[in-house]
Formats: C-alpha cells, sequence, structure tokens
C-alpha cells in the first residue's frame, strides 16, 4: 500500500516519468551501498535482534510519512529523505529476514517449499496491497494508507517477539569486518552456480524490474485511466506473482533450479515486451500477468538455490550480495528508466527493458550446463 501510494503521490506532484526514477533511486540506493556491510554484520550478530530492531525503525518511518502528508507539510523532497531512510532499513533487514528463514525450518528438505511459501506470502500482499490502496486512495487519500501501514508493524513486532527459536552459538569473530566482505567476495568466485544467478540477478534488475516505476504513467497516459486502473495494473501483476509462487511451492526437492531460472527470466521478458505497446487495458493486464508470473518464478527459485547451496557460516554475506543485486540495483536501473522514458515514451522505454531481458536470459543459458555437470564443493552443500 505504501509503494502505490507514495508512486501516486510523486506522480501527482510532478507529472514526470524522471521524478518517479528519482524517489525508486533514493529508496534504493542504501541497499546498493550498505547491503554488504549488513551481510557481514547478520553473519557477526544474532539476525533477529537485527530483523527486530529494522521492524521498530520501519514503523517510526512509516508513523514519518502518515504524519507529513496528513498536515500537508511535505514536497517532492520530504518524499525522497523519508524513501533514503527506509532504504537505510532495508538494506539491514532483508538479510536479516532471508538468513532468519533457514533457522525456522527445522527439516532442510523442505526448505525450497518453505521459501516458496514465504513469497507466496509476499506476493499475496502484492495483490491484496494494491486493490486495498486504490480505494483508499481515490475515497480518503495517501495519508490513510501510510498510516494503516504504520498500524501494521505492531502486528509484525509482536510476531516477532512471541517466537521461539534457537539461535546457533557462533565462535566471538575477532577480525575486521573488511575482511569478513572480502571473505564473501571469494566465496562467491569459488562458486559459479551462485555467481551465475547473482549477476543474472543484477541485470534483470538493473534492466528490467524497474518497468514499475512507469506504471503510473501507463495508467494515466497510455490506457487514459486513473488511480482505479494504477490499481488494477499492480493487482493483475500480483496475481501473476501468486500463480508462479504458487508454482514453485509445487517443485520438489532437486529440481533443476538454474534452468527454472533462465526460462522464467525468458517469460517474464517476453511479457513485458507484449505489454508495452498493447493500448488495449484487458490484453495488457493478460501479458503482465504473465510476465510477473515469471518474475516471481525467477526470484522464488533464485532464493532457493542460494539458501540450499550456500554454507551457514557464510549465509549473511552471500545473501547480502543477493540482496544487493536484486534490489541494490533497481534504484539505478528506475533513474535510467524513467530518464529513458523522459526522452522517449514509457511503451518504447518498457519494450527495450524486455529486449534487454531476453538477452541477458539467452547469455545465462549457455553456463547452464557447465554448472549443472560441475561436482558440487563441499561448501556449497547446506550444512
Amino acid at each position: 500500500m505504501q509503494r502505490i501510494a507514495v508512486s501516486w503521490l510523486v506522480y501527482n506532484l510532478t507529472h514526470s516519468a524522471f521524478m518517479l526514477g528519482v524517489v525508486v533511486f533514493a529508496g534504493q540506493i542504501p541497499i546498493l551501498l550498505l547491503s554488504p556491510y549488513a551481510g557481514a554484520l547478520v553473519d557477526r550478530h544474532s539476525r533477529y535482534k537485527i530483523l527486530l530492531i529494522t521492524q521498530v525503525a520501519s514503523m517510526v518511518q512509516a508513523g514519518l510519512l502518515a504524519l507529513v502528508v496528513w498536515m500537508g507539510n511535505y514536497n517532492v523532497g520530504t518524499i525522497i529523505f523519508l524513501s533514503v531512510l527506509l532504504g537505510v532499513i532495508n538494506a539491514f533487514d532483508t538479510p536479516s529476514r532471508q538468513s532468519l528463514m533457514v533457522l525456522l525450518v527445522e527439516d532442510k528438505k523442505q526448505l525450497p517449499n518453505a521459501i516458496a511459501l514465504n513469497s507466496t506470502m509476499v506476493t499475496l500482499a502484492r495483490l491484496l496491497g494494491p486493490a486495498v490502496a486504490g480505494i483508499l486512495l481515490s475515497s480518503y487519500g495517501e495519508d490513510v494508507c501510510f498510516f494503516i501501514n504504520f498500524l501494521s508493524f505492531i502486528a509484525v513486532i509482536v510476531s516477532l517477539l512471541f517466537m521461539k527459536i534457537t539461535i546457533p552459538a557462533r565462535a566471538k569473530n575477532t577480525e575486521p569486518l573488511w575482511e569478513g566482505l572480502q571473505e564473501g567476495y571469494q566465496y562467491l568466485k569459488a562458486n559459479p552456480g551462485l555467481r551465475s544467478v547473482i549477476l543474472l540477478t543484477a541485470v534483470m534488475s538493473l534492466l528490467v524490474m524497474p518497468y514499475t516505476t512507469l506504471l503510473p504513467i501507463y495508467a494515466a497516459s497510455v490506457f487514459k485511466g486513473d488511480v482505479t486502473t494504477f490499481s488494477w495494473l499492480n493487482i493483475i501483476s500480483g496475481l501473476g506473482a501468486l500463480f508462479g509462487a504458487v508454482y514453485m511451492a509445487t517443485r520438489k526437492q532437486g529440481s533443476k533450479y538454474l534452468k527454472i531460472i533462465a526460462y522464467s527470466a525468458l517469460v517474464f521478458s517476453i511479457g513485458l515486451i507484449l505489454f508495452s505497446y498493447t493500448k488495449n487495458l484487458m490484453l495488457a493486464l493478460l501479458f503482465i500477468m504473465i510476465g510477473e508470473g515469471g518474475l516471481l518464478t525467477e526470484i522464488s527459485a533464485s532464493n532457493t538455490y542460494i539458501q540450499t547451496h550456500v554454507d551457514e557460516k557464510m549465509r549473511g554475506r552471500v545473501v547480502s550480495y543477493y540482496v544487493m543485486a536484486f534490489l541494490g540495483m533497481q534504484p539505478i536501473g528506475g533513474l535510467l528508466i524513467g530518464s529513458l522514458a523522459h526522452f522517449t515514451s514509457a511503451p518504447f522505454t518498457v519494450l527495450a527493458e524486455g529486449v534487454c531481458g531476453v538477452t541477458a536470459a539467452l547469455l545465462f543459458l549457455p553456463g547452464l550446463k557447465k554448472v549443472t555437470h560441475r561436482k558440487p564443493h563441499k561448501r556449497e552443500v547446506l550444512g
């Protein structure tokens, strides 16, 4: 809800594709800069405590956003500042959250299904959030969306406090933090499967995933609609992602995740190509649903492959590199996509994104056989 409301608020303030890209950039660039440091920190300290702290901080950020919009004392600069603040929080939140997941699953054979279930829950939020946001935005305004998001953290924090989990004991780490970062980088260099997945994720996040930055323009200019049209674009994309999550939840242990990653990236990219110049709203919704199904499958398969092929002591650092590739590259991409759309058009930009995605997936495919047939290094096996 907050993401939808921020995008609509900024577009109404500026009517600028470039400013939409700037806000996305501001909200996610801290993840690119801080994620490796955050991953090293997670490997040294309690990921549970870090997650609890970041959730409290996120609640404060949501409260500040609701307050300034409710008072009417805001501008684009204020939104950008609060977006940067949330980005800093998320840089520490995401590695700790992803690393904590493995502790919640006693039978490690069920980890892929647990990751898929987590993706399903996130996708349900993406499906329901825009629908509720559309109603609230048209009836009450952005401040109500932000305030409800603020209240939602109460349930999150209470849930964390009620968790009864055993955190594995760790030997005290006295080496400088930068050495831990370097060790994580060397670990990835020695593991081509992990490295390839993270590199493909980085390319897709930089050049393809930021298409969502332009959805307000599609809603208002291409489809001649309003906030309801914008909500429908997000709802249907969430529905497609839900289908992808359900597909991943049905996969059995031993699935060929690298091939799933590459082919789902192709589906996502082709969906965007078909969507780009479609002016019929119903047809466009179908194409974006197919594309988002591919995207969620790629994300879930990538996360599963990484979580099941990384040594426990390196988990935080490797996950942080994945987070940096997945979330950290999107701000730069958002800025590039917003700029390109500003000087050309939104449909041309989305078409270019789809072509880049197809190219990246095809370049990734030749390395699959080599990685698949390579004898796993003992450190790649889940401890």
